[in-house]
C-alpha cells in the first residue's frame, strides 16, 4: 500500500511538473527548454545570473518574437526581447507590473520590508513619502558631507600609495562609500577608511556575503514566496539585522533627546515620524514607523555602498587599461575645478556633461556653459558594460494581454528584463565588449532607443537613489583621478571574471592596481 501511495505521489508530481514545463509551448511562445529541478538556472553556481540571462536572451532573440519564455525552477518567467515592449512594461502599462516579486516577511524580518520589496499601495505610499528626500535640493544639503569623506579618502590613498605596494581598490572604494552612506544615512562616523575592521564595514561585508547555498535559498524564497512565508523564512542575517536596527534606534533616540538636526538622510526620515511632512504640508498617508525607518536606512546603506563602489571599480579598471582616456578625464577635471576654485556642488554639476537625461528624466541640473567634460561618458559606458543589477524582474499584478501577440500573461507570472544582455546586444551597441565612452555623445544617444540603456531601471520604479549614487560616484572618481594615476597590477585578471553568487555584478579577485601620486592636496 505504501508503495502504491508513493508511486501515485511521484506520478502526480511528474505530471504536474511536466505540465508546468509545457507552459510556454501551450501558448506558442518561444522558450528555452528547461530541466528539472532548476529550470533554466543550471550553472548559477558557476556563472553570474546576468550571464545566464544573456544566454537565454541571445537564444530567444533569434526567433524575432517580442517575448520569450524561461523557467525559475518550475515557475514560468517571461523574457522581454523587444525594447518597445520593455517600455510598455516599465512605463506605459506600469499598473500591471508595479511589483518586483521579491520575497520579504515583515513579521520575522522587518528590516527587509523596505522600498525594494514592498508592493502595491504600501509601496506607492512609501515611495511618495521618500521621493522628496532625493531631490536636487536635498542632494545639495548632503554634498558637503560627501566631500568631507572624500578628503579623508584622499589622505588614506596617499598613505597607501606611499607604501609602494599594489592596492586592492575595490575594498578601498567600498570603505569610502561605507563612510559616505554611514554619515548620510545614520549620521555616524563609521571610520572604515581608517579602520578596515570598523563595525559598519564588517556588517556591510557580512550583509553582501553569499555562499552558494544562501544564493540558492534566496532564489527559492523568491520563486516560492507563499511557501517561504508559511515556513517563516528570513533573508537577512540576524546579526546584521540587529546591528542596523540598534544603530537606527540609538541614532533616533540621541538626536531627539539632544535636539540635534543634520542635513542627512536620517534627519529627513526622522521628520517623517511627525504629522508634518518634510516640506511642511500635512501628511495624509500616515507617519513612518520605526521599523519602516530602519528598513529604509538599511537598504539605502546596502544599495548605496555596494553599487556605487562596484560601478567606480569597473570605471577605474577601464581607465587603467587606457591611459589616454584617463589623461583626458584628468585634464577636464582640472579645467572644471580651476574654473570653480574648489570641489563645489556647482563644479560637480558641471561635470555632468550630456548625461543630464535618460529617457526624459533629468538626473542633475544641466549647466548651459558646459564644454568638453568626459568623466560622465566614461562612467556611463562603465554602467553599460558592467550594470550593477544585471536582470530586473517584475511580477504581473493582473492579467495582461501582450500587444501584438495572442498571449495573456497571468497574474503572479514573472517578467524579466535582461539588462546585461541588452547592454551587450551587438545590434544596439556594436562591438559591445569594447569600452567606448563615445557611445554616449549627443548624436549616438539621441538615435538610441531609451530602453537600450537602463542601469537604474526605468519608469515609476526607477532607482530612487539614482541622484545620490551618481553624485557620490562623481565626487569619488574626481578625487581619485585628480590626485592619482592608475595602472593595472599584474595580479589582475584580464579579461575580468565575474563572481557567480552575487546579486550585484562583481569581479573575481578584486581590483588590484598600482597608484602614482600626482598632487598633494584636494
Amino acid at each position: 500500500m505504501l508503495f502504491y501511495i508513493l508511486l501515485t505521489i511521484v506520478t502526480l508530481a511528474y505530471l504536474w511538473i511536466r505540465r508546468r514545463y509545457f507552459y510556454w509551448k501551450r501558448r506558442s511562445v518561444p522558450y528555452v527548454e528547461p530541466s528539472f529541478p532548476l529550470g533554466n538556472l543550471w550553472g548559477m553556481n558557476k556563472r553570474h545570473f546576468g550571464l545566464l540571462g544573456q544566454d537565454v536572451y541571445m537564444k530567444l532573440k533569434e526567433t524575432g518574437s517580442k517575448l520569450g519564455g524561461m523557467f525559475f525552477f518550475v515557475n514560468p518567467v517571461a523574457v522581454i526581447l523587444d525594447l518597445d515592449f520593455a517600455k510598455d512594461v516599465f512605463v506605459k502599462d506600469f499598473q500591471y507590473f508595479h511589483d518586483r516579486g521579491e520575497y520579504s516577511n515583515e513579521k520575522v524580518d522587518p528590516i527587509m520590508a523596505h522600498l525594494v520589496t514592498m508592493e502595491g499601495t504600501k509601496w506607492k505610499n512609501l515611495r511618495t513619502k521618500l521621493t522628496p528626500v532625493f531631490t536636487s535640493g536635498k542632494m545639495k544639503m548632503m554634498f558637503p558631507t560627501i566631500v568631507t569623506v572624500a578628503e579623508e579618502f584622499w589622505k588614506c590613498m596617499v598613505e597607501e600609495a606611499g607604501k609602494g605596494e599594489d592596492i586592492e581598490m575595490k575594498e578601498f572604494l567600498a570603505r569610502f562609500t561605507t563612510d559616505v552612506i554611514g554619515n548620510c544615512a545614520f549620521g555616524l562616523e563609521c571610520n572604515s577608511l581608517k579602520d578596515p575592521e570598523a563595525e559598519f564595514r564588517k556588517m556591510g561585508r557580512k550583509a553582501m556575503a553569499m555562499s552558494p547555498m544562501e544564493f540558492l535559498r534566496r532564489r527559492l524564497c523568491n520563486s516560492f514566496r507563499g511557501l517561504a512565508k508559511v515556513l517563516g523564512m528570513r533573508l537577512s542575517d540576524p546579526d546584521v539585522a540587529d546591528f542596523f536596527m540598534n544603530a537606527v534606534r540609538s541614532t533616533i533616540e540621541y538626536r531627539e533627546r539632544n535636539g540635534i538636526h543634520r542635513n542627512d538622510f536620517m534627519d529627513l526620515l526622522i521628520k517623517m515620524r511627525n504629522p508634518e511632512s518634510i516640506d511642511g504640508s500635512s501628511d495624509e498617508m500616515g507617519m513612518l514607523t520605526f521599523n519602516e525607518i530602519a528598513a529604509q536606512a538599511f537598504v539605502f546603506f546596502l544599495a548605496g555602498f555596494e553599487t556605487s563602489s562596484t560601478a567606480m571599480s569597473f570605471c577605474l579598471y577601464e581607465l587603467a587599461k587606457n591611459q589616454e582616456l584617463q589623461n583626458k578625464a584628468r585634464r577636464n577635471i582640472a579645467d572644471v575645478l580651476a574654473k570653480h576654485g574648489a570641489m563645489t556642488y556647482e563644479a560637480v554639476h558641471e561635470m555632468a556633461y550630456i548625461e543630464n537625461c535618460i529617457n526624459g528624466i533629468q538626473l542633475l541640473d544641466f549647466i548651459d556653459d558646459i564644454t568638453d567634460f568626459y568623466l560622465d561618458f566614461y562612467f556611463t559606458e562603465s554602467l553599460r558594460k558592467y550594470p550593477p543589477v544585471t536582470n530586473i524582474v517584475r511580477s504581473v499584478t493582473k492579467s495582461y494581454r501582450v500587444p501584438g501577440m495572442n498571449v495573456t500573461l497571468e497574474k503572479d507570472c514573472r517578467i524579466l528584463l535582461p539588462v546585461y544582455a541588452i547592454h551587450h546586444d551587438p545590434q544596439l551597441f556594436p562591438h559591445p565588449e569594447q569600452y567606448d565612452p563615445d557611445r554616449f555623445n549627443a548624436d549616438q544617444s539621441a538615435g538610441r532607443h531609451p530602453m537600450a540603456f537602463v542601469p537604474f531601471g526605468e519608469g515609476p520604479r526607477i532607482c530612487i537613489g539614482l541622484r545620490f549614487g551618481m553624485m557620490q560616484a562623481r565626487i569619488g572618481l574626481t578625487c581619485l583621478l585628480k590626485h592619482f594615476r592608475f595602472t593595472l597590477s599584474d595580479r589582475m585578471h584580464d579579461p575580468l571574471m565575474m563572481k557567480s553568487n552575487t546579486i550585484i555584478l562583481a569581479s573575481e579577485g578584486g581590483l588590484w592596481m598600482k597608484l602614482e601620486c600626482l598632487e598633494d592636496k584636494l
